[in-house]
């Protein structure tokens, strides 16, 4: 199991270093890749699907206020 979570680690580091533009280094590419998709676009998300709950959620009591 260890050896599989540190695989999967390598390459995940492996695909933001190549985003970054630098394989098999650790440049600011690197960590511009790291900045945009954990401090900008994950938010962002986590953001976007809280308001699309939301919106079902208000949306699903509408409908039942109207059945009742």
């Amino acid at each position: 199991m260890e050896e599989f979570v540190t695989d999967a680690f390598m390459k995940c580091v492996y695909i933001l270093q190549v985003i970054g533009g630098t394989p098999g280094s650790y440049g600011y590419g690197y960590y511009l890749a790291n900045l945009l998709i954990f401090v900008v676009i994950e938010p962002l998300l986590i953001l976007l699907f809280f308001v699309l709950w939301l919106r079902a959620r208000r949306k699903l009591r509408k409908i039942k206020a109207i059945k009742d």
